[in-house]
């Protein structure tokens, strides 16, 4: 396919930290997709909590399906607007590879055990894993990505922390931050993307769950549309009984369709009217990849509905406390007595200042999935808080 030419053209990126030869058969792109795909980090997410422990259920989504459900819509959008489609694969499948073990929870608690020590944020953490902490090439640490890639999975970024990036890597990732640019539209395009595939999945887990229900949805009007027109022409499927998920599904079937069709029109009416000419351009431009104002507006109802009726739902929350708990206790255990780590860890651990320990071990334990956590903390404390 042809790319636009405010696409990012691979022929054209902006390389490697550590030059190689370019591959005979893959683009670089497609070959950054592809290590993210072999990494260690990448397998991990599929013990890594989204809303619901894994012990929870076997078909709640995961950090692995939700990132396989951003990289499918991202790939739909970007085709249509002549994107590139591999950078946006790469990116939406990388974007989580820092996320901690229970999701947000885990984050938080890991943050606070962080202060002090320059805290802890999972986007920061992704770009990490792919430039340090994965350890597969003998003669660089990481996994060597793109700029373009590297650039798109650092969606966040506070100015100490861009600035420190700025001083390692000058005119690198922590640039934009620190002058006001936008991303590429590869870039612009997961984010959105992130955002669209986790209300529509949480939607789906929340009902499943029994915490969320359909006659609630009925309060959120992006969603009851769909609902309303779906039991419009099959009016077998009810809000109760065997029908209920067939009608949950085709409801959320149209409502993403349609996000996506919107992102598309309205991302397009934004490149009409910057017309933009080259990659560098739309770097200097506002961002362009959008809904429109008005699916917007009812996308973040939808967020408000989510967190009121889900996230902050009595059983969540009592599932999430636990989690930090191990959390905060696993990582007093570790800095108390790095010997309890792995060697490679402890090793590291001990040959710098607590500065030096505290991150090691924040490495150790954002690296962990739930249920390596779990044993972890029952093995230290002899507690056993989840599962």
């Amino acid at each position: 396919m042809t790319l636009a030419p405010y696409a990012c053209e691979p022929a054209q990126s902006r390389g490697r930290r550590h030059a190689e030869p370019p591959a005979p058969t893959r683009t670089d792109h497609q070959r950054d997709r592809d290590r993210i795909v072999h990494s260690s980090a990448f397998r991990r997410l599929v013990y890594k909590t989204q809303v619901f422990l894994n012990h929870e259920g076997d078909l709640f989504r995961t950090r692995l399906t939700h990132s396989l459900e951003v990289a499918q819509l991202g790939r739909a959008i970007a085709r249509s607007l002549a994107l590139n489609e591999d950078l946006v694969e790469a990116i939406s499948l990388a974007h989580d590879l820092g996320h901690t073990p229970f999701g947000h929870a885990g984050q938080d608690a890991l943050n606070g055990c962080m202060q002090g020590f320059g805290g802890f944020e999972h986007n920061l953490q992704s770009l990490r894993v792919v430039d340090a902490l994965e350890e597969r090439y003998p003669a660089w640490d990481g996994l060597n990505l793109t700029f373009e890639t590297r650039e798109g999975i650092l969606k966040h970024c506070s100015r100490r922390n861009a600035e420190l990036l700025e001083s390692r890597e000058p005119h690198g990732v922590g640039w934009r931050f620190l002058h006001g640019q936008q991303p590429s539209l590869e870039a612009q395009l997961c984010n959105l993307a992130d955002e669209i595939a986790y209300n529509a999945h949480d939607i789906d887990d929340g009902v499943r769950s029994g915490l969320v229900t359909l006659a609630q949805l009925r309060e959120v009007p992006l969603f009851d549309r769909y609902r309303h027109a779906a039991q419009q022409q099959y009016p077998q499927l009810g809000d109760e009984g065997p029908g209920q998920r067939r009608l949950l599904h085709e409801a959320i079937r149209r409502m993403l369709s349609d996000q996506v069709y919107d992102v598309i029109d309205s991302t397009r009416a934004a490149l009409a009217r910057h017309q933009p000419a080259s990659v560098q351009d739309v770097r200097r431009l506002p961002a362009m990849v959008c809904f429109s104002d008005g699916m917007r507006e009812q996308s973040q109802a939808l967020k408000q509905f989510l967190m009121r009726s889900l996230y902050r739902h009595p059983q969540v929350m009592q599932t999430m406390d636990a989690a930090k708990q191990v959390v905060q206790e696993l990582f007093a255990a570790y800095m108390d007595a790095p010997q309890q780590m792995p060697p490679a860890q402890a090793d590291g651990a001990e040959q710098g200042g607590q500065q030096r320990r505290a991150r090691t071990v924040a490495d150790f334990i954002a690296g962990m999935t739930d249920r390596y956590a779990l044993r972890e903390h029952e093995r230290i404390t002899g507690q056993r808080l989840l599962g």
